[in-house]
């Protein structure tokens, strides 16, 4: 089907997507549709570049018009006769660039095109989501219809208990009448014991039919038990230290509290129900009683269940974490922190009578030089329904602190182990006393491992060590993890990685930046799936230069300075430079794209597409931008208003397009500031200072990465060694451009030196002195300068 009819066929969502991107006056709406068929035939991409093609192809549609014009003569459409003249008018302006009227087509062309993969991609999520969610939906129905099925078979356990009584009620009451009634006639008398025989026997049979149902009512809570414990708890937990480390998983515990109190009061009530036997076997007994052999194993076993359960109901909602840490479960020396507990089984009457402790390593390994610490602050808190937003049992520690014990001598036992700081894991732990109708039963709930640092510069890598623990391990109080610790399946590492930006930007990986980053980590041509990663590989405490120094310098510029255009997809981010001129040969001149640093930490470069005087596409690329400079001028005014001098000394931007071909304005207008051109407020920075460096210039620098990390394409120059790099070629040095200021007239010039040192401090000179006349620079006229300290816009590098 041809790609207008598809379009035209989507739902309203999509379609009012294809009216807004029709809004526009370049293609009018009425010509796309009438000439859609020829349209889609012909080679935009191809007539973009080359003007023969496109003169020809701007004849063809002008004649095509004139072909419409005169069918809507004939079916007298007066006003579609009117528009389609209109529009041929205006197409008139592209007769001296056909070529921009070609790029202009495939530009909206490849619109569409984005909107039916969205489309198409909206749909397959749907289709997944649906499937995912009645699976959910499937297993919470069915564990909510054993609840229900708990509740009925409790509730005719009441009414059964009731129709006991009143049958034994019964039973003793014409029991007591015969005694006080005692027939003299020796046959009236074994016609009464027969009937109190048969009464008794119904009664027996009655307690056993009971025994019987409290029995199989324990079956159905243990069972139920068994699912909760075992395996939603078990769930919820995973799911909880996935979402630590950046997984988008739900952490409610708002249906498994109800679930752990239906459970427990429908106990609760069986023992109740014990309780009651217990009773009516002190009105009345007999011989073989059933009760009194049966109720006592129901009674230890109704005990162990609720044991059970209470156990595994007292959770570390919220984990630790201080309110200014990187993330949860880094914690700092007599830095306060907070965590939060909770009681799934949710009793209204036990409200603030429960008091929570905290202790820390109650288990700590005995090894070389592991750490011992005191927690300090206020230590017991009550369980109140009045700190949850739910309204469940929960103990919020909000100011709690650590403070690390004087070392002592290793004693024996000790072993050689040695970790880092930040491989060190610890646990807080929670006690508390749960008492109620008699069961009283001690509670304790432990947190995830925590790394305890002393000082902020830790803190990367101790969130590394976090990230490393909670993506691998599923024994949450296996604080001897990093003595031996397992590499991570590339699958398990690289969904990790899109966690960060996820959660972080609201927009993660796909599939082609893990491409990448896998190459970078394995090298070219492998099975990815079956790759792994080694601890040393991504993070090592005294080692500047792992995979996750290098990741997370760029996670934490994107997150300061490019949120909103990584979150709309205008960073391609992670793409090698070989990748990248593979991307961008094949387009026009002017489109660009931008990427993530390979050897800068935290820089972020665009690379763009020049025309040789052959004919042959040119990639230059820019020198990485870091917070430096994105700290002084937001990166989208950078590209809006970047420069370069030509030969003819012509400032000239050449960023025209975003790959693969959207404007650029259009891809970042919505974030441009009101003013433009000579009255930007950046635009002075980033006239201050450009730098050109010979095409001969082929050094490269060291990645950040280890060396087999660092492998295919070459990596991009580190800032600041264009001029070094010359030299070492042979090549001219590389120069700093300086625009002219309105304020000085004069044209001065003067060794590079001197001039570096006036731009970096002008008071160092008095005016008389500022610029010495040199000819040493006979080819590069200096009319001036800006007074205000040069910012760097980086290097041009071919």
């Amino acid at each position: 089907m041809a790609q207008w009819e598809r379009l035209r066929e989507l739902p309203a969502v999509y379609r009012q997507q294809l009216h807004e991107l029709y809004d526009r006056d370049a293609l009018p709406m009425d010509v796309r549709h009438y000439l859609s068929v020829w349209i889609e035939k012909q080679e935009w991409q191809r007539a973009a570049r080359d003007h023969d093609l496109a003169m020809v192809l701007f004849q063809v549609l002008l004649e095509n018009l004139d072909i419409q014009h005169s069918r809507f003569i004939q079916e007298e459409s007066f006003l579609l006769q009117h528009n389609i003249r209109r529009y041929k008018q205006n197409f008139q302006r592209y007769l001296n660039d056909p070529c921009a009227l070609a790029s202009t087509i495939l530009w909206f062309l490849e619109k569409e095109k984005e909107i039916l993969q969205s489309a198409e991609l909206a749909e397959q999520v749907k289709f997944l989501c649906v499937e995912q969610e009645a699976m959910e939906t499937s297993s919470q129905q069915d564990l909510e219809r054993k609840m229900a099925g708990l509740r009925n078979e409790v509730q005719c356990m009441e009414h059964a208990m009731l129709c006991l009584e009143e049958q034994q009620d019964e039973f003793d009451f014409k029991y007591q009448t015969h005694k006080m009634e005692a027939a003299v006639d020796e046959a009236v008398k074994k016609e009464q014991v027969k009937v109190f025989q048969l009464l008794v026997n119904k009664l027996n049979e009655c307690r056993k039919s009971t025994l019987s149902d409290l029995n199989k009512l324990l079956d159905k809570a243990e069972h139920l038990i068994e699912i909760l414990v075992k395996k939603e708890l078990v769930d919820w937990q995973r799911r909880q230290q996935k979402s630590y480390i950046g997984a988008p998983d739900n952490v409610c515990l708002d249906q498994l509290e109800n679930w752990f109190t239906c459970v427990a009061v429908s106990v609760f009530q069986v023992r109740e129900f014990l309780g009651k036997l217990d009773e009516l076997v002190g009105k009345v007994s007999y011989a073989n009683d059933p009760v009194k052999t049966q109720k006592p194993a129901l009674q230890k076993r109704a005990d162990t269940l609720l044991k059970d359960l209470l156990k595994s109901s007292f959770v570390v909602e919220t984990q630790p974490s201080m309110p200014q840490g990187k993330g949860p479960l880094v914690l700092r020396t007599n830095v306060q922190f907070s965590v939060k507990t909770r009681l799934l089984v949710k009793f209204p009457e036990l409200n603030h009578s429960m008091k929570v402790n905290v202790s820390m390593d109650r288990e700590a390994p005995q090894i070389k030089g592991y750490r011992r610490f005191n927690v300090l602050g206020t230590k017991t808190k009550a369980l109140n329904m009045a700190e949850s937003q739910s309204g469940g049992m929960v103990a919020d520690f909000r100011h709690l602190t650590l403070k690390e014990q004087k070392s002592g001598g290793g004693g024996k036992g000790v072993s050689d182990i040695s970790l880092s700081v930040t491989e060190e894991l610890h646990i807080i732990y929670f006690d508390t006393v749960f008492e109620q109708k008699g069961l009283s039963v001690q509670l304790e709930a432990s947190s995830l491992p925590v790394v305890i640092i002393s000082n902020s510069s830790q803190q990367q890598s101790a969130w590394a060590s976090v990230l490393w623990f909670n993506m691998l391990c599923q024994d949450t109080k296996d604080v001897m993890f990093f003595a031996n610790s397992p590499a991570a399946p590339w699958p398990v590492f690289g969904e990790m990685l899109s966690w960060q930006f996820l959660s972080a930007t609201k927009r993660g990986l796909n599939d082609t930046q893990l491409e990448m980053i896998a190459h970078k980590l394995f090298g070219k041509g492998q099975d990815y799936n079956t790759c792994k990663v080694a601890w040393s590989k991504f993070s090592k405490e005294n080692t500047p230069d792992t995979f996750w120094v290098w990741f997370d310098g760029i996670l934490v510029m994107v997150k300061t300075y490019l949120e909103d255009l990584w979150r709309d997809g205008h960073i391609m981010g992670f793409v090698s430079k070989g990748k990248e001129k593979s991307l961008l040969k094949k387009k026009q001149r002017g489109t660009f794209l931008l990427r993530f640093s390979e050897s800068v930490i935290g820089g972020i470069t665009f690379s763009w597409v020049d025309i040789t005087i052959t004919g042959e596409p040119d990639i230059k690329t820019v020198q990485p931008f870091t917070k430096v400079d994105l700290s002084q001028i937001p990166f989208h005014e950078i590209i809006r208003n970047f420069q370069i001098l030509e030969a003819e000394n012509i400032p000239e931007n050449p960023l025209l397009y975003l790959y693969p071909n959207t404007p650029k304005d259009e891809a970042f207008g919505k974030y441009y500031s009101d003013k433009s051109g000579d009255d930007s407020p950046f635009i002075k920075y980033i006239k201050t200072k450009l730098m050109f460096v010979s095409k001969e210039n082929t050094l490269e620098a060291r990645s950040p990465m280890p060396s087999d990390m660092a492998q295919g394409e070459g990596l991009e120059p580190m800032n600041g060694l264009c001029g070094e790099a010359a030299e070492q070629n042979g090549n001219p040095q590389c120069l700093e451009i300086y625009q002219p200021d309105p304020m000085l007239s004069d044209s001065v010039a003067t060794p590079d030196e001197d001039l570096l040192m006036y731009l970096n401090n002008p008071n160092l000179f008095v005016d008389s002195e500022i610029l010495p006349e040199e000819t040493g620079l006979a080819d590069f006229s200096f009319q001036g300068f800006n007074c205000l300290p040069p910012q760097s816009c980086g290097s041009i590098f071919q």
